[in-house]
């Protein structure tokens, strides 16, 4: 038997909440080497990796994430260093945000899904996300990692990610 869920669309997603010109930071418990910080602009999906060099701010990295991305980014992100449980992931990506109530919703709706042998059609959405997630993650040195029969967790590659400078003729022009 197939259940079809529909995501909610009408439910304020968790990026909503704030205020639209909040940026998140997000220092990942010291696991990124001094001086360099993650920012999360939720309303526009942008993931930007920042290091200091001297005096000047840097951007190291950044990447687009769409509205489905950011439902399991962003409670990845707000868990780190601990996981982040299915249920969690689950209430987030169908209903925009995480509460006690939506993550003992989602808890029930997964325990029905195991029981009834639908664990991972009612997954396959969350995964697909959470996969394509991964791949834009990659170039901020940051992976995630699947816990069994749990949920998921963001590693931290131990190499900081390099600070590229730029280079003699590129910083004559903009000194020009």
């Amino acid at each position: 038997m197939q259940r079809v869920y529909a995501r909610n669309k009408s439910k304020t997603a968790s990026s909503d909440l704030r205020q639209d010109n909040d940026i998140l930071h997000f220092s990942l418990q010291d696991a990124l080497p001094q001086g360099h910080i993650m920012a999360l602009n939720p309303k526009f999906g942008t993931l930007s990796y920042l290091a200091y060099d001297d005096d000047r701010l840097l951007m190291v990295a950044q990447e687009q994430f769409t509205g489905t991305e950011m439902s399991v980014l962003l409670p990845l992100l707000e868990m780190f260093p601990y996981y982040c449980p299915y249920e969690a992931l689950y209430a987030s990506f169908y209903n925009g945000r995480i509460s006690e109530e939506t993550v003992e919703q989602s808890r029930k709706k997964l325990d029905e899904a195991l029981e009834e042998g639908l664990w991972d059609q009612e997954m396959r959405p969350i995964r697909d996300a959470l996969s394509r997630t991964r791949i834009k993650l990659k170039k901020f040195g940051i992976d995630v990692s699947s816990i069994l029969a749990t949920g998921y967790i963001l590693m931290v590659a131990s190499a900081p990610m390099p600070i590229i400078k730029p280079r003699e003729s590129e910083r004559e022009m903009v000194n020009a």
